[in-house]
């Protein structure tokens, strides 16, 4: 395997533990319907997919009678008024995994389906943005994840061959991305149940702090 000039992060349940954010958040819009969901519904069905789609198939399975691109707009309104007020902490091991990262002179990009403003929100918050070159969002392409295209755009921005280029997904839809688009792609889930439908990654680890192991020791950056 080709040693790896740069490393492309997934955001949302990667980088950082968002996931119980975003479902507070749907929940407060949905109180308006009479809409509740369950966390381990939205985790199995909702989590790693983008903002239109999962809007789409919440307005058809409750019969929402918004229509919906109010509730998208909507749900985006409440995102960034709610990154104000939350805190949103890293997932384990990123924090040292990163500063190693650095420290070695790979280059690190940003490749998510959130929108451009949540991800500036964020990065404020968690101090993020000193790490990567570059930033693919939602915001700059025409289809989002499980499409390649995010991924497509940020290797070409990169200057990179696709065999040079790693990329550290944690659910299904970023993973289709990733290998739709041709590159490597690590899947990093603590959740051993999500392991089966990940199986089409490259490798499958815990956390950062095994992965980094696992480069470390491969001679792979």
């Amino acid at each position: 395997m080709t040693k790896f000039k740069a490393l492309l992060f997934d955001l949302d349940g990667t980088l950082v533990d968002s996931e119980h954010f975003h479902f507070n958040t749907w929940n407060e819009l949905l109180a308006e319907s009479s809409i509740q969901l369950e966390y381990s519904d939205f985790l199995k069905n909702y989590a790693g997919i983008p903002l239109p789609g999962n809007a789409a198939r919440l307005k058809e399975l409750y019969e929402i009678e918004s229509p919906l691109e109010l509730l998208i707009s909507r749900k985006e309104e409440l995102t960034v008024e709610r990154l104000k007020t939350s805190v949103i902490d890293l997932m384990p091991h990123v924090q040292e995994t990163l500063d190693f990262f650095k420290s070695k002179g790979l280059t690190m990009a940003l490749v998510t389906a959130s929108k451009r403003p949540d991800v500036d929100e964020m990065f404020k918050k968690n101090g993020l943005d000193k790490y990567f070159s570059l930033m693919i969002t939602r915001s700059d392409v025409t289809n989002s994840k499980p499409d390649p295209e995010s991924y497509n755009l940020a290797v070409e921005r990169l200057g990179l061959q696709k065999a040079e280029c790693l990329v550290f997904e944690d659910t299904l839809n970023g993973l289709r991305a990733a290998k739709a688009a041709g590159l490597t792609c690590f899947a990093i889930q603590a959740n051993t149940d999500d392991h089966l439908k990940l199986s089409a990654a490259d490798k499958i680890f815990l956390d950062f702090q095994i992965v980094k192991e696992f480069l470390i020791t491969n001679e792979l950056i």
